[in-house]
């Protein structure tokens, strides 16, 4: 079956790694950070950020934690328009003050690439504050193969990396495509979603939902199995 555009699993996760400037900054500040990005350029990380927080005391103060941390090699702040070929991102802030800043720092000390080149593409800013960073990303694959890849990530950063949420992404019309599925496939995914089975942690297990439904566990396993088959276009 050819893959249909816009589907895949949309995965949010919670995140802590050594050696990371943006957890040590924010584990003590109310101030926070949106991550826009991170490029590898003359072979160091650089990433555009921007910094928040309810005033403008606890923005500059995070701003002058980022430039003093010895995690970090330079900072510097931006007008949001456009700097270094970096793109400022028109995204609503969290809070009633922001700075944009620029930084660079070692590559190896970034989770970026190791999320990336497992196919984890970031869908929205990535969140960082009180000492964790918070991912949403797209990824075409099954449950079992993200898990599989998180372990990995873990693995290569000694990184501790918690999936928070987990669900079967939208297509590019806002509508899950369900043409293909038979009906009861519909049924079954239907019920799935309306009780969080693809939550993380999941509200109900699949012993739950296939007594609900009146069938065994393993044939409710295999409409969801068919069910994300075609929704994934595998």
């Amino acid at each position: 079956m050819t893959p249909r555009e816009g589907t895949g699993l949309r995965v949010t996760l919670d995140i802590w790694h050594p050696d990371c400037w943006t957890l040590a900054v924010t584990e003590d500040s109310d101030a926070g950070l949106l991550g826009h990005g991170v490029y590898t350029i003359d072979g160091s990380a650089t990433g555009r950020f921007t910094v928040y927080g309810e005033t403008d005391a606890e923005t500059a103060a995070l701003v002058e934690a980022v430039r003093a941390s010895p995690l970090t090699d330079s900072v510097w702040e931006t007008d949001g328009a456009h700097v270094a070929g970096l793109h400022a991102v028109d995204e609503p802030v969290p809070g009633n003050a922001s700075r944009g800043i620029v930084v660079r720092y070692e590559i190896e000390n970034s989770i970026n690439d190791a999320l990336v080149s497992r196919g984890f593409i970031p869908d929205e800013p990535v969140r960082m504050h009180h000492g964790r960073e918070y991912w949403t990303v797209l990824v075409d694959a099954d449950r079992e193969t993200v898990a599989e890849r998180i372990a990995a990530v873990r693995e290569e950063m000694d990184a501790e990396v918690r999936i928070e949420d987990i669900a079967v992404a939208y297509s590019a019309t806002g509508v899950l495509p369900l043409d293909d599925l038979s009906e009861r496939q519909r049924e079954v995914f239907d019920l799935a979603r309306r009780r969080n089975y693809y939550t993380w942690p999941r509200d109900v297990s699949a012993a739950d939902l296939a007594t609900e439904l009146g069938v065994s566990k393993a044939t409710l396993l295999e409409h969801l199995r068919k069910a994300e088959a075609k929704l994934l276009g595998r």
